[in-house]
């Protein structure tokens, strides 16, 4: 491998935190290669399939998520990125430097940066796979799809009993008709303030012990049916929409545990920075943020992970 294979440092993840890594990076003269992924998701992370985006500062008519994501990109090509639409197959953080493998590249870095995002968990019910009812009336996201008309004045469906649940109903009121949370339990998991929100509101009806078993429609969903899973009890009810809010999953298989993770999955860091437990490897975004997953916080530590990266390099004279 020639010298120039050997990177100060590598970035391995798209979205806001891959991307403003990047740019920060560039901006430092470390001249980073990131990996944005290609058929592990979207270059871009999730942002891409969201519609409008409102909450974003800088834009205060909104923007769509793929066009935020291409001024992150262009803004980090323009500063010396070399952006890769590829996956990481391997990584080997046992020696220095580190050794990471591409779907077609390869690279040695001093320092790497992952930010490879998490993915909504989803249930496997009929109705509601990719080549199904998927982005046409299926969605693991509220607050990103919730205001597109096919939602709105409809009976929409939450599928889910903890906070992440009751937000996305609550959000879901602006737009429905009615939202419908159904759980299998007979009890929220949901924090005690949360859960008395979402049973107070006048828009939410809970659904106890109850599964959805099928999602039916002809172009975009119209219809889920519920079973009650103590009586077995099917019932088939109208429908705008079915939301998944059963969590998320990091993206960090292809770590193959080199890391410290968290019970949850998720990339642990030392508090109040990027840094993992292997010195020289930070994570940022919502590979390791399981409180806010917010765009802006995925890019605010995007920044931090790029500035500590140019820190640790200079501490091992790397410049």
């Amino acid at each position: 491998m020639d010298k120039d294979a050997v990177k100060k440092v590598v970035i391995i993840g798209s979205g806001p935190a891959g991307y403003t890594a990047a740019i920060y990076a560039a901006r430092a003269n470390l001249e980073p290669v990131i990996y944005e992924g290609f058929f592990s998701g979207p270059a871009g992370g999730q942002l891409m399939t969201t519609t409008d985006v409102e909450n974003f500062p800088g834009f205060p008519v909104g923007v769509t998520g793929p066009e935020l994501m291409e001024h992150f990109k262009k803004q980090a090509i323009r500063f010396g990125s070399i952006c890769l639409m590829e996956d990481v197959v391997s990584i080997d953080l046992s020696a220095r430097p580190f050794s990471i493998k591409g779907n077609q590249s390869k690279f040695l870095a001093h320092s790497v940066i992952i930010a490879t995002g998490a993915m909504a968990k989803r249930l496997d019910i009929p109705g509601t796979r990719d080549n199904e009812f998927w982005n046409k009336g299926v969605s693991a996201c509220a607050v990103c799809d919730g205001a597109i008309p096919i939602f709105r004045n409809k009976d929409l469906y939450v599928v889910g009993g903890g906070d992440a649940a009751c937000e996305e109903a609550m959000f879901l009121t602006k737009y429905a008709s009615k939202v419908y949370l159904v759980h299998r339990r007979d009890e929220l998991r949901a924090s005690k303030i949360m859960a008395e929100r979402a049973m107070k509101h006048p828009k939410i009806e809970v659904l106890w012990n109850s599964v959805v078993e099928v999602v039916e429609g002809e172009n975009i969903v119209n219809s889920v049916t519920v079973k009650n899973v103590k009586t077995n009890e099917l019932s088939k009810r109208a429908a705008g929409g079915l939301f998944f809010a059963v969590g998320h999953v990091p993206n960090t298989a292809f770590l193959a545990n080199q890391v410290d993770l968290l019970e949850t999955g998720y990339i642990k860091v030392k508090p109040g920075t990027t840094q993992t437990n292997i010195e020289g490897v930070f994570a940022a975004g919502d590979v390791q943020d399981y409180v806010y997953r917010q765009a802006i916080t995925a890019a605010g530590s995007g920044c931090m992970a790029a500035l500590e990266a140019e820190r640790y390099l200079t501490s091992i004279e790397i410049h």
